[in-house]
């Protein structure tokens, strides 16, 4: 009897430890080329059920990971991308996920996560707008691309990349805002601002095309926009966000795209996981030509 009740509770340990994986993660990974953050989901870890969803290096989307399991407390999860296999395995040190990726079998990158945090601010109407600030000036923005330089220019009041440019951050962060942008591009152009550096909303030639998760005035990869509210390329588009904690709205040349949404977590566009921190607005400059007449960030505030 007292072996078996022994045998049970180390059953029991082993599934518990399996359950742990649970939840959200939001990683961070020293070596990546861009500097960028990934995101993981786990559900249904310690039954026949577990899934994943993943934010990284397969791609720039939010992907449902194909093949996920937990044995012996290590976590591992599988992606073939482009004639690659590509493998992570992680276990949880002292709360935090603790991993590493490899291609084909070789040693690649190493990362580790910590849970995504509450957050409790809702958008209501306690919040009011305080003083905006222009940050249409590039002494206030750094790239986010280690070891590159600012391959932006301002000239008569217009912000623009050079082909390929970094992605750019400010150094000023904030918590919960309006902003406003009005921007222009060129035919099949991509870009995106990043809202604390964390959730894109995208920028993309998608003018007259079926709405997708690509879409221009969605969040990348995660909330499709309500309306195809696009401006053919070269005209001048306006952009309106509001961030409330995880909450926001978007507006795409007047109409409404994204209406008090929950975000649930980071883009790939994310350099900064730290999600219950202020954060940087950020504009992505590697994806295609933009440039910008007006970028303004107004704090909410009680």
């Amino acid at each position: 009897m007292t072996k078996f009740l022994l045998f049970a509770f180390s059953v029991s340990l082993c599934f518990a430890a399996d359950k742990d994986f649970n939840g959200r993660w939001n990683i961070t990974v020293p070596n990546e080329a861009r500097g960028r953050s990934w995101w993981l989901e786990v559900s249904g870890a310690g039954s026949s059920k577990i899934a994943g969803r993943f934010v990284g290096a397969p791609g720039g989307q939010m992907d449902k990971i194909p093949e996920i399991s937990v044995d012996h407390k290590e976590l591992r999860w599988t992606f073939e991308r482009a004639g690659k296999k590509l493998v992570y395995t992680a276990l949880i040190e002292k709360g935090m996920l603790i991993g590493k990726q490899s291609i084909d079998g070789k040693p690649a990158l190493t990362f580790r996560g910590e849970r995504a945090p509450e957050i409790r601010d809702k958008d209501d109407e306690r919040w009011k707008p305080g003083q905006p600030v222009d940050i249409l000036d590039l002494s206030g923005w750094q790239t986010t691309f280690p070891g590159r330089s600012l391959e932006w220019t301002l000239t008569n009041g217009m912000m623009k990349n050079a082909p390929k440019a970094s992605d750019i951050r400010t150094t000023e962060t904030f918590w919960n805002f309006e902003l406003h942008a009005e921007y222009r591009y060129e035919a099949g152009s991509n870009s995106g601002i990043g809202l604390r550096g964390r959730y894109e909303v995208q920028i993309e030639d998608t003018f007259g095309k079926p709405i997708d998760g690509h879409s221009q005035g969605g969040i990348y990869s995660r909330i499709p926009p309500a309306v195809q509210a696009a401006n053919p390329a070269g005209e001048w588009q306006t952009l309106d966000v509001r961030l409330v904690g995880r909450i926001v709205t978007v507006k795409l040349n007047g109409k409404v795209t994204v209406d008090h949404k929950e975000i649930e977590g980071p883009t790939a566009m994310c350099f900064d996981p730290n999600e219950s921190m202020p954060g940087p607005i950020a504009v992505q400059g590697d994806h295609g030509i933009v440039e910008f007449r007006k970028l303004t960030v107004t704090p909410l505030i009680r």
